[in-house]
């Protein structure tokens, strides 16, 4: 494959520069209040068009060199890689080296592929192996001098502890966007990924952690080294959108891992040990590469440059070197390729260690794949009646047959010709309830069997509106029809408060206090239709909450997002977050205990197009660490806001008189009205999904009138009558004992 690279070329102009520098600061206010880290960096180290320094490789090595200890231990790992360059390096012999992604991500699009990672390893291999047709198209002076580098990487299938695994680890925090501490960010993973939860030492396994933030760079590094060599942050940093060339990344920040690999292997710039590319001084300096032009480096594909010549080397710039700062990088020389192998010969920095033959078999890196796990994910795990979802086949490493199981056996189909044998096939679901999903894999000798309880949850008949939820009826959240409890972290989650309320003495509550920072929790409406509301009306979303920080620099968020499609996507309407949902801390776990604690808070940004049979409404609280929050008396209703909770409509003016007895009440519910003509009534009630108990029709005569319902079959709790008649209707709650 020939790859065609972008050439951008910036021209400054005052104006254009003071425009730079106005779009720079915004780029890194937003970056601010996303990580709430500030920092300032540095543009002469960026690719033009780019808004992050492209490597820190060389500003991680300075900082380490303010160590005197490192000092010593780095001048004899140098001397150990001078005698296996004097030595000289076999060729002929590929070295195989483990590696591991470490995905670390807080549900955002840094949470990338697994294709996209096997597209990053296609290209690492194919750069390294010379693999690439655009090595053929290097300038003239360069013509035959890329060079084979005779490494490859294969991704490891077994973890520290001896676990099957595919190659990726995912974390989930917070941390992601916050890369001004690469060793925090990866003491997350080691504590949290989805693998193995330990140390995964660095001359075992090349570990690359992808991240959302990388301290302002694209990517960085450190040269190997025995001062860190068994350590898990013996590895590589680096941006997914400069990770491979699908999903989130692109052509032009492709090679990106190739660079920093390069460095990982002991390669500097190709203009010396600095990150100041286009600096003149750096004609002075050197890369320990005898074969690479001295240079000053560029930030775009300038082939003309010609930087640092002299009277007996009048030799243009490689720019398409893989360590200079160019779009259009292709090649490693020969004399960097020495340096490179040379560098997998030193036994103390534990790169030697990598590719020796026991560790290949103890990281599962010897090529031959067996299956080892069966897996799967689905696209959607909660849908509406009616909707489909694709399973897709995740089991690794070696599989060739599929054998899928649902339970219960009805209320579902395999859909658009896909069976039960399919590695992918397509579920059409018809029936309310949760439904278990049983994967059978086998590579032809094994089997492997996953099976995910209560997997897909299809969602009960759409309640009405005026719909409100008070939690009153509620002893748990768990496992609920009429509200779904997403928790991200697999800690604390969405629960019932017994003893705290804005109204009633129930309330959802999420005990966020002495959790880690990071965490994310949901709670999703089961549907509401809202197809009954004209395109030209207004519909209210209220609710109540409480909440208090644990210390005044927690900033944590509450996000609602509404859905027109029974939660295929959602859209943000809603953010508070910071001092905006309080100001007002407590030390110790926190809980409601007066009227003021509870803030009400109205949105009148549900829009005419989510007026649909299948609207759904999302709470995520995003944690950093703080105290407890509430949730009560969420309302969704026509009309305007109002601070009273809404239950029924109000234009029922034949009904003089409405009113129930005994409330609460034991076996029997007494319904008293007065109406000024006869009138044909129906009469329902309602638990608070919506869900119709029991209706009666009544053809009420003028005066005064009393309808009993039986009540004895009614589980404890708060419900809702409903009166509607031809004129409109009107709500009441009551209380079953």
């Amino acid at each position: 494959m020939v790859y065609n690279y972008k050439l951008n070329y910036i021209f400054f102009d005052m104006k254009k520069f003071l425009f730079t520098l106005f779009s720079l600061t915004l780029l890194l206010t937003a970056n601010y209040v996303q990580s709430q880290v500030k920092r300032v960096l540095d543009p002469s180290n960026m690719r033009d068009g780019e808004y992050v320094e492209y490597c820190t490789h060389h500003k991680k090595m300075s900082a380490l060199m303010q160590n005197a200890s490192y000092i010593i231990q780095s001048q004899q790992d140098e001397q150990e890689l001078n005698k296996a360059l004097k030595k000289g390096v076999e060729k002929g012999v590929v070295y195989k080296i483990p590696i591991v992604f470490h995905v670390l991500h807080n549900g955002g699009v840094e949470n990338i592929s697994d294709e996209q990672i096997y597209d990053q390893m296609a290209i690492l291999n194919r750069d390294f192996r010379l693999q690439n047709a655009d090595a053929s198209t290097v300038q003239t002076p360069f013509q035959g001098m890329p060079a084979d580098v005779e490494v490859e990487f294969v991704l490891a299938t077994k973890a520290p502890n001896g676990a099957c695994f595919k190659g990726i680890t995912r974390t989930v925090s917070a941390l992601t966007s916050d890369g001004s501490d690469g060793d925090a960010q990866v003491t997350a993973i080691r504590n949290g990924n989805d693998v193995f939860q330990g140390n995964w030492p660095g001359n075992k396994y090349l570990n690359v952690f992808v991240c959302d933030d990388a301290g302002g760079a694209a990517g960085y590094t450190t040269n190997p080294s025995s001062w860190s060599a068994s350590a898990m942050t013996n590895g590589i940093w680096i941006l997914h959108n400069y990770l491979g060339s699908i999903g989130t990344s692109s052509e032009f920040t492709s090679r990106a891992l190739t660079h920093e690999v390069g460095h990982w292997l002991n390669l500097s710039h190709t203009w010396g040990p600095n990150n100041n590319p286009g600096n003149a001084s750096s004609c002075g300096s050197d890369d320990s590469v005898n074969d690479t032009p001295n240079c000053i480096g560029v930030t775009s594909c300038n082939l003309s440059s010609n930087t640092c010549t002299d009277a007996s080397n009048d030799v243009i710039d490689n720019v398409e070197n893989y360590m200079d700062y160019s779009y259009c990088s292709k090649m490693f020389t020969q004399g960097q390729v020495s340096r490179m192998r040379a560098a997998l010969q030193v036994s103390t920095t534990g790169r030697f260690n990598l590719w020796q033959t026991a560790n290949l078999t103890a990281t599962g890196a010897t090529g031959v794949l067996t299956l080892c796990k069966a897996q799967f994910i689905a696209d959607r795990t909660s849908i509406c009646s009616g909707e489909q979802v694709q399973l897709t086949d995740d089991s690794y490493n070696s599989v060739n047959g599929w054998s899928w199981e649902i339970t219960p056996s009805t209320g579902w189909s395999f859909a658009n010709g896909t069976s039960a044998t399919d590695q992918n096939p397509t579920i059409l679901f018809s029936q309310t309830g949760s439904y278990t999903i049983k994967l059978t894999a086998t590579d032809g000798s094994t089997s492997q069997t996953e099976t995910k309880t209560d997997y897909i949850r299809v969602a009960p008949s759409a309640s009405t509106i005026p719909y409100w939820e008070g939690f009153e009826s509620y002893s748990t959240l768990a496992n609920l029809s009429n509200w779904e409890v997403v928790n991200v972290n697999n800690n604390n989650a969405w629960t019932i408060e017994t003893a705290a309320a804005n109204s009633g003495t129930k309330s959802a509550k999420l005990v966020n206090y002495g959790q880690a920072a990071g965490n994310v929790d949901e709670l999703i409406s089961a549907p509401i239709d809202l197809s009954v509301v004209p395109s030209t009306g207004s519909v209210t979303l209220s609710f109540r909450y409480a909440y208090r920080k644990k210390t005044s620099t927690d900033i944590e968020y509450l996000k609602v997002f509404i859905t027109d499609d029974c939660g295929a996507t959602w859209a943000q309407r809603k953010t508070i977050g910071g001092s905006g949902l309080s100001t007002l801390t407590a030390t110790s776990s926190w809980k409601p205990t007066q009227a003021s604690d509870w803030v009400t808070v109205h949105m009148t940004n549900v829009t005419s197009s989510y007026f649909v049979e299948n609207f759904k409404m999302k709470f995520k609280f995003e944690s950093d660490g703080g105290n407890n929050i509430y949730l009560d008396d969420i309302n969704l209703y026509q009309g305007a806001p109002s601070n009273d909770v809404v239950l029924g409509l109000n234009d029922l003016s034949n009904l003089n008189s409405f009113g129930v007895y005994p409330n609460p009440t034991e076996n029997e519910l007494n319904v008293q009205f007065n109406i000024s003509k006869a009138e044909i009534l129906r009469f329902e009630i309602l638990d608070l999904t919506g869900k119709k108990l029991d209706n009666q029709v009544i053809n009420g005569n003028s005066g005064e009138n009393i309808v009993v319902f039986n009540t004895s079959n009614l589980s404890s709790g708060m419900y809702l009558l409903n009166a509607i008649s031809a004129n409109g209707s009107k709500t009441i709650q009551f209380v079953k004992k």
